[in-house]
């Protein structure tokens, strides 16, 4: 009488934890692991950005530097070569779902960027943020000439 009792309570406190556990809303869907050309969904705002550099100041300057370049103390302890996001060249090449993939996920040496940490939003703010950087460099100086 016992054991079909207790099965019986297993199925029944199984059914509720499964069907009370609430899903992913639609905004923070992260995008499956094969969308690297994912375009970026979100329109920056100076809110939004403020956000993203506080993030950045928090999660990425430690080894890309304050401001991107990648010369940091604890990139050259680890021996890392990290790209210059000051150049515009470095993420010509790179899709915005590919980065997002690389900071949610992580990347060799670099860690996952967890959900809880950071929402999908504030990750697409930070690319744009971190793309930004190197627009917000001087321009070089045109050669002289003879």
């Amino acid at each position: 009488m016992l054991k079909p009792l207790l099965l019986v309570s297993a199925v029944v406190l199984f059914a509720i934890s499964a069907s009370s556990a609430p899903g992913p809303s639609p905004q923070e869907a992260a995008p499956a692991a094969s969308a690297s050309d994912a375009k970026n969904p979100v329109k920056p705002t100076a809110k939004s950005q403020a956000r993203a550099k506080e993030l950045y100041g928090q999660e990425c300057s430690f080894c890309h530097g304050d401001n991107g370049n990648g010369k940091t103390d604890l990139a050259k302890d680890m021996a890392l070569t990290m790209g210059d996001w000051t150049d515009a060249r470095t993420l010509a090449d790179k899709q915005d779902g590919e980065l997002f993939n690389a900071i949610r996920n992580g990347k060799g040496k670099m860690p996952a960027e967890p959900e809880g940490r950071a929402k999908n939003d504030e990750v697409w703010n930070l690319i744009l943020y971190i793309r930004g950087m190197a627009k917000q460099q001087p321009a070089a100086a045109a050669p002289a000439s003879n």
